[in-house]
Parts: C-alpha cells; structure tokens; sequence
C-alpha cells in the first residue's frame, strides 16, 4: 500500500497526448510508497448552471471524490493560446462547485510538454493562479518544464529520456514529501 497517493489530472484528451504520457511516466519514476492514479476528464460535460441545478453529474461525483481521497494532486497541462486548456478549466470549474470543493488545502504540483521550447510555463502560471484562488497549496520546486517533449518519447508513448525520468522522480518525491509537510 502507498504511503502517498496522487492524482494525476491531464489536462489533454488526446489519447496519444504528451502531457499524458508524462504524467504516466511521473508515476513509473515516483519512488516507493507513492502511488499515482489518474483522472479520466472525457466524461465531464461543459459546465452549465442548469445541469448543475440538478446534482452533479456522475462523473463530477466521480472526480471530486478522487480529488478528496488523494494526499496530492499532480496536473500535466499542455498550452493552448498562452494559458490552460478548456477541458482543464472546465473540469476544474465543475469540481469546485459548492457545497465544500474537495481542492482546499489540497498539495499539488505541476508539469507540461510542449512541442517548442517554452514547456507550458505561460499555462502553468495560469494554473496556479487558479490554485490560489481555489485554496490549494502549490509545490513551488522543483517546476517541471518540457520542451521538445516529441523527441523525448518513443511511438508508444514512452519516456525514452533519463534525464527527464530523473526531473519526474524528484517532482513525486517533493510532492509527496510537501503532502506530508503541510498534512
């Protein structure tokens, strides 16, 4: 059993997105005693005031009680126009609906890939500026940026870079120990 268990929340749907084959290489890499599952945001509608009227949907129930069994949230967002892709934010949005959002005081850290060179920092910023105004407590380093990220996975969607392996071990091992600090 894992002392530490994070959720991985990809901000892509791609199913041959980069952002989620990083976030599956974070938890390979993720050292012992920490686990990562990961969130499926494909079934969450568009958020809606009506449909809200009536309950959460089944898959919003479903990802907020994700959210609030986890020690940790780990997000892998790509950049779409300078900032955090619509699915994201739409899931985030449903999620931290009254009554009591499951992100407060919630430990979270960072990653994103990119094709060119900037690695997601403008979306990442964006994120966080998000996770302040949700009440989570953002893991400040070690920030995770991968550019190029097409070079450094093979066909299948696996890591083939052990520099950027080493970069996601560290990324678990300080959000879990940040988890444990402010628990």
């Amino acid at each position: 059993m894992a002392d530490t268990k994070i959720l991985g929340i990809c901000g892509s749907l791609r199913k041959a997105s980069l952002n989620m084959a990083a976030l599956r290489a974070a938890g390979a890499n993720a050292p012992d005693g920490i686990s990562l599952d990961i969130a499926n945001l494909s079934g969450i509608p568009v958020y809606n005031e009506e449909i809200y009227a009536d309950g959460f949907p089944p898959a919003v129930d479903t990802f907020r009680a994700q959210i609030q069994a986890a020690d940790a949230l780990l997000f892998a967002t790509p950049e779409y126009n300078y900032s955090i892709p619509g699915p994201l934010k739409n899931a985030i949005d449903w999620a931290s609906r009254p009554p009591k959002h499951p992100f407060t005081g919630k430990a979270v850290g960072m990653l994103g890939c990119s094709a060119g060179t900037s690695g997601t920092m403008r979306a990442q910023y964006h994120l966080r500026q998000v996770m302040v105004f949700l009440d989570m407590r953002p893991l400040n380093k070690p920030e995770v940026f991968i550019p190029a990220a097409g070079k450094l996975f093979d066909d299948n969607g696996n890591l083939a870079d052990e520099a950027t392996a080493g970069r996601l071990g560290d990324l678990m091992a300080a959000l879990a120990a940040w988890s444990k600090q402010i628990s």
